[in-house]
């Protein structure tokens, strides 16, 4: 007879995603994740399967909380360009915060295991291709409302931001907020 889990799946996750995000996926070891999450590796196998398997369903669930974080703040009022503005700094706002600057766990994902990896790559495309289609929804409706000029590709600009918050993302690292939010002001004059 299997025993009963003991621990509550999305807590576990969170602090797997956090050994993760902080040291990559190559260099966290089982034992820091049975330490982290607080239950023991044979636990954490039967439940996840494999360091990968659990890996796997960390980055799908970074890249579901993302999405929704850019879902957020495209359906708040304002214009689009305050809503891309307020979302752009707060993804930066949440690196600077951290004790550990640690950028992205999708774009250090895309570094370590980009390109080279399918299942890596095919999860960060999702991810990638979710957030710009909100992006581009809101761009979209500020061509409708009128806070966007309508000669605007809202595809097109989407990506760009996508890429423009992977690279901030990146910054976050080694510069400070007055200079990433002088680069957020700079890629909104697409608009």
């Amino acid at each position: 007879m299997a025993r009963p889990q003991n621990f509550d799946t999305d807590t576990v996750l969170d602090r797997a995603m956090d050994q993760f995000w902080t040291h990559g996926y190559a260099n966290t070891s089982p034992a820091q994740l049975a330490e982290a999450t607080g239950i023991g590796k044979g636990s954490l196998y039967n439940t996840f399967g494999s360091k990968r398997a659990l890996f796997d369903i960390v980055l799908d669930r970074y890249g579901r909380l993302g999405t929704g974080l850019a879902e957020d703040y495209m359906s708040r009022p304002g214009t689009t360009r305050e809503c891309l503005r307020e979302y752009l700094r707060a993804a930066v706002d949440l690196d600077l915060a951290s004790p550990t600057r640690r950028g992205c766990l999708a774009v250090n994902t895309a570094a370590e295991l980009g390109g080279h990896d399918a299942a890596a790559t095919a999860t960060l495309r999702g991810i990638e291709q979710r957030i710009v289609a909100v992006l581009a929804a809101r761009i979209d409706q500020g061509r409708r409302d009128g806070d966007v000029d309508r000669d605007v590709d809202p595809n097109s600009i989407a990506a760009l931001l996508f890429t423009t918050s992977a690279g901030l993302r990146l910054m976050a690292k080694t510069n400070d907020a007055a200079q990433l939010y002088r680069l957020i002001d700079v890629v909104l004059t697409t608009l």
